[in-house]
């Protein structure tokens, strides 16, 4: 069964993002410093309804999630007549329900309730894990590249 996430998932979302970085390998020392900026970030997109998405639950108890965002891009040759991307983030899905179809559930209900909002051009930052199941629902690779600044250094 798939909810919409809320302002009381604040820890669970939080946890599945740690472990997913955590699963994909970055060092303990690059979580510990995202863990509470992104909780306070998320908190304000959650109480405004910046950040949205799904639960999936079985017999109550959460077992997966997906993150929403619409996100604001000039109108754009894969999107000409849209100011609008949907963003997909941490889709995590806990290890002893994987194989389950859980991913496949939360990014088809994602593709319904961004369609629902009429933002057709979707994006999100794939794992080499989470790759093969973007992929099966056609998801296509893009060239974006990425570069991190060291701010306050001459």
């Amino acid at each position: 069964m798939l909810r919409p996430v809320t302002l009381e998932d604040l820890d669970l979302i939080s946890r599945h993002r740690d472990a997913m970085f955590r699963e994909a390998g970055r060092a303990d020392a690059d979580l510990a410093a995202m863990a509470e900026p992104f909780r306070t970030w998320l908190a304000v997109r959650l109480a405004d309804g910046g950040y949205f998405g799904f639960i999936a639950e079985q017999s109550g108890v959460p077992i997966g999630g997906i993150g929403l965002m619409a996100i604001d891009w000039p109108p754009h040759p894969a999107h000409p007549l849209q100011s609008r991307r949907g963003y997909v983030l941490n889709l995590y899905v806990e290890p002893a329900h994987r194989g389950q179809g859980v991913a496949r559930e939360l990014l088809q209900a994602a593709e319904a309730e961004f369609a629902r909002r009429g933002i057709a051009f979707l994006v999100l930052h794939a794992t080499e894990a989470g790759r093969p199941v973007y992929e099966k629902l056609g998801w296509m690779q893009t060239p974006e590249m990425a570069k991190t600044l060291a701010l306050g250094e001459t």
